[in-house]
């Protein structure tokens, strides 16, 4: 049976076989994921990695995490997933601060008519 080499494989030159440990993570039609992630980690690294992984969640989340890193890295040269990070860490504390001021106007209104009823939104 022949089998269509992954994307890592195809890079290297080499032939792709059940073995392969990269093969579930590059997809031969996603060359560009293997190449960002060749670039920042190395073919070495990666497969020490997922050989010091025993879980496949945890080969998995370990691949989705170099994966998203290196992406993130082309994305954004110098800061890489940094710069993703501090825009979701600001993106919080603006959604804290809004859930903060519903229920500071919730709690007024409370005060103004203690005998509605009001749904508990508070966790």
């Amino acid at each position: 049976m022949s089998r269509v080499s992954c994307a890592a494989c195809k890079y290297q030159r080499r032939k792709c076989t059940s073995e392969c440990v990269l093969a579930p993570y590059f997809p031969a039609n996603q060359p560009k994921k293997f190449q960002n992630a060749h670039r920042l980690f190395g073919v070495r690294n990666m497969v020490k990695i997922l050989d010091e992984l025993k879980d496949e969640d945890q080969k998995s989340d370990a691949m989705k995490s170099i994966i998203f890193e290196s992406d993130m890295r082309e994305k954004f040269p110098v800061y890489g997933c940094v710069e993703c990070i501090s825009y979701l860490h600001q993106q919080l504390q603006i959604t804290l601060q809004e859930l903060q001021d519903v229920q500071s106007q919730l709690e007024f209104y409370r005060q103004q008519h203690p005998t509605a009823t009001y749904p508990n939104f508070d966790r």
